[in-house]
């Protein structure tokens, strides 16, 4: 198993103003520097990092600076994570097409994985269909996936419609897409991270660990997740994929990294 690390953390979850009025430009995007990001999570000893759909963009016109990045920093890219809402089709086709550039650009960078979390909540409430509407998004998710050589991962989030076990368990079924559990948002969802990962493991090809306690993210060991019994799920399904670390935000954006990074070196022998 190999380590990376999100960018997120440099500037917290945030959004691109663009997309009130364009859903074509509606990326994630955290405002911190990316170039300071690189550098703090090599520093830190991770392999390789996540970076989200809005920052990735961003270097769009400038594919050989990025090139550099990671070149200078021996990082390579493992993943880029986008999002929609997917249940309303009217805009999905925009959705889709905004998915498929990024995929294209990631592809092109040398990224392995598209990640995407989504399925709105409608001011009403969820409907039933709903979860068929993501599922058939996701299915065209995954075929936008392949065309562009990247393994495609669902990622559920709090809030969308897929926050707790049994709404996890209602899509499933209804799409072709791998999981990528997100061990915090799964508790904080309701449910157990690793019988939820035991259940899915045969769909699991990449994973995002943080640690979690009373309602709040934190770097790994700093809550109360037990990663010893998620690693060791893996661990018998002989996973030898990337464990990419998120931390939506943190005071100190490199200090949390290296909490995180130290703790699987020192507990699970991990680097």
């Amino acid at each position: 198993m190999k380590l990376g690390y999100q960018t997120n953390t440099w500037g917290g979850v945030v959004g691109h103003p663009a997309g009130v009025t364009s859903v074509k430009d509606l990326y994630y995007l955290a405002n911190g520097s990316t170039e300071q990001a690189l550098a703090d999570i090599s520093a830190a000893g991770y392999k390789g990092f996540e970076i989200f759909d809005g920052n990735l963009m961003q270097y769009m016109d400038r594919k050989n600076d990025f090139r550099g990045l990671m070149k200078a920093h021996s990082l390579e890219l493992i993943a880029v994570y986008s999002g929609a809402n997917f249940i309303y089709p009217d805009i999905l086709e925009e959705e889709l097409g905004k998915i498929e550039t990024v995929a294209a650009f990631a592809s092109e960078m040398g990224a392995q994985h598209l990640v995407v979390g989504g399925g709105a909540i409608r001011a009403k409430g969820i409907l039933e269909e709903d979860y068929k509407a993501l599922g058939d998004a996701l299915n065209k998710v995954v075929a936008i996936a392949e065309k562009n050589s990247l393994i495609p991962s669902y990622h559920p989030h709090l809030g969308t419609i897929v926050q707790s076990p049994e709404q996890l368990d209602k899509l499933m079924p209804l799409t072709d897409i791998h999981l990528c559990p997100d061990t915090a948002h799964l508790e904080a969802g309701g449910g157990n991270p690793a019988e939820i990962m035991k259940k899915y493991a045969d769909r699991i090809r990449y994973v995002h660990f943080k640690d979690y306690a009373a309602g709040e993210f934190l770097p790994l060991g700093k809550g109360k997740q037990n990663f010893h019994e998620m690693i060791q799920v893996l661990r018998e399904k002989n996973y030898q994929g990337w464990i990419t670390v998120e931390l939506d935000s943190y005071e100190d954006p490199k200090k949390g990294a290296q909490i995180s990074k130290d703790y699987l070196q020192s507990n699970f022998q991990l680097v």
